[in-house]
């Protein structure tokens, strides 16, 4: 079984701390916007083979990690929300992230000004909602995950949300997720 990603990648760090937690042996094995645009339909990271298959998409992998180990993948259809809503926030974020690294900002691009907003807004939803749930969820970590990565890119502070903080000390609190930092050596 093979994971291909990128250290940084919060989309990716939830893949491989849910295998790990399934007990899953994998190779990870690096991979940057150039390989993933040649290897994946999908252009991007990551992507797992598994036994002939490919799996293109962090929500497919996770599906298939879950089952593996006899676990529904978000059957509460409010978590499944929050993780959508989350993988939209975060979504957004990386291209902000990625266009201004080419030079487009928000303040000269309406639409980025859009998508800046957009992160806000679910920002501000998800401290509301993640108030009155567990944390131990595919949707707490997909959260902490994002959060982390915010953070690492200096995209959003979740200090300054009265819930959000608490999810990501919840998950810096377990050894597999302080262990993968984006910004550590060796990750």
């Amino acid at each position: 079984m093979k994971l291909h990603g990128s250290y940084t990648s919060p989309y990716v760090r939830h893949c491989r701390i849910a295998m790990r937690d399934a007990g899953l042996a994998f190779e990870f094995i690096e991979t940057d916007n150039g390989q993933s645009a040649r290897q994946s339909p999908t252009q991007r990271v990551p992507f797992l083979d598994i036994d002939g298959l490919r799996l293109t998409d962090s929500t497919s992998i996770l599906r298939w990690v879950r089952e593996h180990q006899g676990r529904p993948f978000l059957a509460d259809p409010g978590a499944f929300d929050r993780y959508l809503m989350v993988n939209t926030a975060m979504d957004a974020a990386v291209n902000l992230f990625l266009l201004e690294r080419d030079g487009l900002r928000p303040e000269d691009v309406p639409y980025l000004a859009r998508q800046r907003d957009r992160v806000r807004t679910i920002l501000e939803a998800l401290d509301l909602r993640f108030q009155a749930v567990g944390l131990d969820g595919d949707d707490g970590l997909r959260l902490a995950c994002f959060l982390s990565w915010a953070m690492f890119r200096d995209r959003a502070d979740p200090t300054g949300y009265g819930t959000l903080g608490g999810v990501l000390e919840h998950w810096d609190a377990r050894p597999e997720f302080a262990a993968t930092h984006p910004g550590l050596p060796g990750r």
